[in-house]
């Protein structure tokens, strides 16, 4: 191994994989989340091998001491360890951790560490595995991924003169901007409940309006960043369940 390929390693870094496609005959590209580099394209070669090690410790949702070498858009694989500890998923959860890789796939600039975030991924995988309302950890994890990447939802105040957000009063939603008192001429934005802003300030969404209109407000924010861009898992979550 060369000096510039040692001065270029990384060892031992906790990572997840969000994806995998084959490349050349033999090995896969990951596309990887680490705590400390962030969203990483890495080439594992021979792991599509029948004998090869890396087949069963490459896997979505399982954590990975990953060593890497390279420098550009797509690294080299050195090693790879499963970790454990995490429980698997599986059924509407499973496709609810595949919306949660599509998102950052499509969100997260590659080379910028979200260490926070990355506990929080961690975090809302476990949260998937044992809780039964799928839709609530969607919201907050939604919600706590556009706070990391700067864009953080003003719930509590109105958009342009910061007063405090009233449970009972009527507001409409427009992105990048916030909160104002709806008016009967008004028909930009989102319509919501004031209350819906409030419970989705303290990530709660067991009243049933507030688990709806939640859910059409981060699809008006995640569609605006996203520029366009659908997201595939969302719309098959959608033929299984109502989230």
């Amino acid at each position: 191994m060369t000096t510039a390929i040692r001065h270029n390693k990384q060892q031992n870094e906790i990572a997840f994989v969000l994806h995998s496609y084959p490349f050349r005959e033999t090995s896969l590209i990951i596309d990887t989340f680490s705590r400390e580099h962030g969203r990483l394209s890495i080439v594992a070669r021979g792991a599509r091998r029948p004998k090869s090690a890396l087949r069963g410790v490459l896997m979505n949702f399982q954590p990975v001491l990953l060593s890497w070498f390279g420098k550009g858009e797509v690294r080299t694989l050195h090693s790879a360890e499963w970790q454990g500890g995490q429980p698997y998923l599986q059924g509407t959860a499973l496709m609810c951790g595949f919306y949660l890789n599509e998102l950052l796939l499509n969100l997260l600039a590659k080379d910028d560490a979200h260490a926070v975030l990355f506990d929080y991924y961690r975090a809302t995988l476990y949260r998937l595995a044992h809780e039964h309302d799928h839709a609530a950890t969607l919201r907050c994890f939604e919600k706590h991924l556009l706070q990391a990447l700067g864009y953080a939802l003003p719930l509590e105040r109105e958009a342009n003169h910061g007063d405090p957000i009233q449970p009972d009063r009527h507001y409409r939603y427009l992105a990048e901007h916030g909160a104002e008192p709806m008016q009967h001429h008004d028909r930009q934005g989102l319509p919501i409940l004031g209350k819906t802003l409030l419970d989705m300030a303290a990530d709660e969404y067991s009243d049933p309006t507030t688990a709806q209109q939640s859910k059409q407000l981060m699809r008006l924010l995640l569609n605006h960043h996203l520029g366009g861009k659908i997201l595939h898992t969302r719309e098959l979550i959608k033929d299984l369940q109502k989230l």
